[in-house]
């Protein structure tokens, strides 16, 4: 279907790819690296690739991330602005500064194109809470809006994007410097689950603990259904991304819709290689719309 502008994104909004490109979404891919070895985020398109990842990482294998640089936006951007004006959303300021690369990208090609329109948006977010903001800028494109309204649009979706997750397993946490190494022991020793969730600069905030995935499921529901947009009646969108561990996800996937019988989309996901070379094997996220604008917080 030919659309008046191009909505963009990045691999991490952890989605299947033959689903964001079934929806005329582009994409740029991150890359990670494994000893010594540079991998493309896989975004679903090999079977296997992604559990493969994972088995890796419980061997001990260790991934790295970068930022993409200016170069490298440059040059997307360019093959983009080709066709038509480009509404760029990006993986969350909070995660990586990627997003000063692209917005700096997006200042040097105005003048190589004048007639063109380029929007760069921070996501404030990450894995599926960033997919799901990109899945609903593709709704409200096919229902009409323009590209100034949608930017519109997806800054007041930004606000109210909520993320909830838990981990069984904090090393990679501590390792990315998302934890501190302290908490990351003691969750270990005592086996003690951090819930987090991110505030409104996209940073996460542990704001509670619990002993044991059943406790840190049953803790993750009770937080979406204080926190949803209409309570336990909540009727939007639901994607619960995990690393590695399915079957904590489908416990989870079965208490929410237990919990809100109302849900009209409700996803299982990977939580993709990149954000996974931060969270490790073990970690269930829950993205979903909030009632009330997230705030600043601090731990």
């Amino acid at each position: 279907m030919n659309y008046p502008f191009i909505i963009s994104c990045e691999s991490t909004v952890d989605l299947p790819y033959s689903y964001v490109a079934a929806r005329d979404i582009s994409v740029l891919f991150y890359s990670y690296t494994m000893e010594g070895k540079v991998f493309e985020d896989d975004m679903g398109r090999n079977d296997g690739a992604v559990e493969a990842f994972y088995q890796a990482v419980k061997d001990g294998k260790m991934p790295t991330t970068s930022q993409i640089n200016t170069y490298t936006y440059l040059e997307y951007f360019r093959t983009l602005l080709k066709d038509g004006d480009v509404l760029h959303i990006a993986l969350g300021s909070g995660m990586t500064p990627s997003v000063r690369n692209a917005r700096e990208a997006a200042q040097i090609l105005k003048d190589e194109f004048p007639d063109r329109t380029l929007i760069v948006i921070d996501s404030l977010g990450a894995c599926g809470g960033y997919g799901m903001i990109v899945d609903n800028a593709a709704d409200a494109r096919d229902k009409g809006m323009s590209i100034t309204e949608l930017e519109e649009y997806i800054l007041e979706q930004v606000k109210y994007q909520e993320y909830q997750f838990f981990s069984t397993d904090l090393s990679q946490f501590k390792r990315s410097g998302r934890v501190s190494g302290v908490a990351a022991a003691a969750a270990t020793i005592l086996g003690i689950c951090p819930i987090m969730h991110l505030d409104a600069t996209g940073h996460i905030i542990a704001y509670g603990k619990v002993r044991g995935k059943k406790n840190a499921i049953a803790e993750t529901v009770r937080t979406m259904a204080d926190r949803a947009k209409g309570g336990v009646k909540y009727s939007g969108k639901c994607f619960i991304n995990h690393s590695g561990c399915l079957e904590d996800a489908l416990e989870t996937e079965k208490l929410i819709r237990k919990t809100f019988p109302n849900l009209r989309d409700v996803r299982i996901l990977d939580i993709g290689t990149i954000i996974g070379s931060h969270t490790g094997v073990g970690t269930v996220a829950v993205f979903y719309t909030g009632e009330k604008e997230k705030a600043v917080e601090k731990e």
